[in-house]
């Protein structure tokens, strides 16, 4: 039997705010790592994939290990006994955001993120929201202070994009970083990109 810290199992949650792209991408490389992944996404997390994207419910579905619905409260996810190497939610909503910062379990998708914080394990929230007001600041503070990695999908344009999926791929990447995965070689500063490298580069 596995150790909890030896499981390679992920959360993987999705809320309504603008991004689903960065959900795809990242179960998308979870899968070739072969890391089992636990999709639970928001009615506003559908809501939002059919407004931005081509991907149908089923196939967003397939890409994950297993799936839940986000009022099945009962599921495996709501308990610190089922071990993860933790719980990626991208994107995350300002609504979700305070919902973790409250403690407000009330779906599927803030009990599993509550859970990730009280067993003290990795919760990356890529927040989504511009510009920021006095709250969503202030939840931002105490989610951090409750042990949670405020991770904004901020484009790294050191790295020349060329694409959309550039810049999606390279922030998922990173954000994989923090639970110790190496998803994809990405150009990184100091490795392949030189400090120097280019012509007046942080001149």
């Amino acid at each position: 039997m596995q150790s909890p810290t030896s499981i390679r199992r992920l959360v993987i949650g999705v809320s309504g705010a603008s991004g689903i792209q960065y959900a795809v991408t990242a179960l998308k490389l979870l899968r070739n790592l072969n890391v089992e992944t636990h999709l639970v996404v928001s009615k506003a997390g559908h809501l939002t994939r059919a407004h931005e994207t081509d991907v149908s419910r089923e196939e967003l579905e397939a890409l994950a290990s297993v799936n839940y619905g986000i009022a099945d409260v009962g599921a495996a996810l709501s308990s610190g006994s089922f071990a993860t190497m933790g719980m990626i939610i991208l994107p995350c909503s300002m609504r979700t955001l305070a919902a973790i910062a409250t403690g407000m379990s009330d779906s599927l998708l803030t009990r599993a993120a509550d859970v990730t914080l009280k067993e003290r394990r990795r919760l990356v929230l890529m927040t989504r929201e511009t510009p920021l007001h006095l709250i969503h600041l202030r939840n931002m503070q105490t989610v951090t202070e409750a042990g949670a990695v405020i991770f904004p999908p901020v484009p790294a344009f050191y790295t020349r994009p060329t694409s959309i999926d550039d810049i999606v791929t390279h922030s998922v990447v990173r954000a994989l970083d923090l639970f110790g995965l190496d998803a994809k070689p990405i150009p990184r500063w100091g490795e392949t990109i030189k400090i120097g490298q280019r012509e007046g580069a942080m001149a």
